[in-house]
This record gives structure tokens, C-alpha cells and sequence, in this order.
């Protein structure tokens, strides 16, 4: 392929905000796209100024920014989110200091999950060509943490994941497959080391 062959013919077509809606690959500079995206950083930025001095002003704020969020869920400020719509989370999780979570598509997190500071949800996934990549086209798959998860301090979820119920992961894991319920996985890439109850 040609770089001429990779370059984008859309000028901000409304076809990008069609590919970007449905999980397909496509370039980020549509108008509607730019405004989602500033959208969920003033939010986030909003959250993380309020929050300290009045949870409930920032859970307030979480509600708007968020696809979801269920009762008795705690999020620590600061967090960092792409665009928000697309991550949910359930009831009773607790989410410590310094999430990233680059929700362009779904990212859900489950019921009773806990999960440690310095944690990055990085749904986003570019084209292993370079000519279609330089281009500026990417896409997403979806991340799917279930109910009751543990994730330590510093993990890395790749795109497209997900770790199954009652899960533990250690600290500093970059998970880059799928990890089976009631599983205890450490390392890099994360590798399965026994089974949980």
C-alpha cells in the first residue's frame, strides 16, 4: 500500500462518526468526536478539583461523565478518561488514586471490584501498518472486567480483554489476554499462576 493509497479521503465526513459509533476503524478528527472527547476531559478535570473537598459534588459530576456508575461505588480522584460515555461501573467498587481509562469503545467493570492506584484501561488499538497508522486511523475492542475482581496497584489491561469473575491480578501486570474466572495472574505479559476460589 502506498502512503497515497493510506491517506484519509473523508474531510469530516459524517461516515466517521458512523465507524466510531459502531467500534470500527476510523480517524478522530470528526468534529462530534473532538467534542465528546473535550467533553469528558473538562469533566474529568472538574471531578478531580471538587472531589477531595466534596465527594458528593464529584460523584455528581461521575454521574454526567460516565455511561454508568452504580450505588456505593467509590472513585478516587484524579482520573483520566477518554470519553466516558462508553465506561460503566458497577455497584460497590472501590477505584483508587490515578485511573486512565481510554473508553472509544465499552469498557465495564463490574459489581464489588477493587482495584488499585495507578491503573490503565487502554481499549485503543492502531493499525500494525505504518502507512495506515501515520494516516491517523485506529479503533478499539472492548474491556470487560467482571464482578468481584482485584486488580493491584499499576496494571495495565490491553484491548480487547477481559478478566473473569473473582479474579486477582498482581501489581504491575499488563494483562494482554484474556484471564479465566477465579484466577490468579501476575507478570508481563500477565500469565495464569493458579486457580482461586
Amino acid at each position: 500500500m502506498s502512503h497515497e493509497d493510506a491517506q484519509p479521503v473523508h474531510d469530516n465526513a459524517p461516515d466517521m462518526l458512523e465507524r466510531f459509533l459502531v467500534g470500527e476503524e476510523y480517524i478522530a478528527d470528526h468534529p462530534e468526536i473532538v467534542r465528546r472527547n473535550r467533553r469528558a476531559m473538562e469533566l474529568a478535570d472538574r471531578f478531580n478539583r471538587v472531589w477531595a473537598s466534596d465527594p458528593e459534588a464529584g460523584e455528581s459530576i461521575l454521574r454526567e461523565l460516565l455511561g454508568g456508575i452504580g450505588e456505593n461505588t467509590i472513585v478516587r480522584a484524579p482520573i483520566q478518561i477518554d470519553y466516558g460515555t462508553n465506561l460503566t461501573i458497577g455497584s460497590r467498587t472501590f477505584i483508587n488514586f490515578g485511573l486512565t481509562a481510554l473508553d472509544v469503545v465499552p469498557i465495564t467493570i463490574g459489581d464489588d471490584v477493587q482495584m488499585g492506584s495507578n491503573i490503565q484501561l487502554l481499549a485503543p488499538t492502531h493499525p500494525l501498518d505504518s502507512e495506515r497508522r501515520i494516516a491517523g486511523w485506529e479503533s478499539g475492542e472492548p474491556i470487560t472486567i467482571e464482578d468481584g475482581c482485584w486488580l493491584g496497584g499499576g496494571v495495565i489491561v490491553c484491548p480487547g480483554v477481559t478478566i473473569g469473575r473473582r479474579s486477582v491480578i498482581g501489581a504491575g501486570a499488563v494483562v494482554t489476554r484474556d484471564i479465566p474466572p477465579f484466577s490468579l495472574a501476575v507478570g508481563n505479559p500477565a500469565r495464569v499462576i493458579r486457580a482461586l476460589r
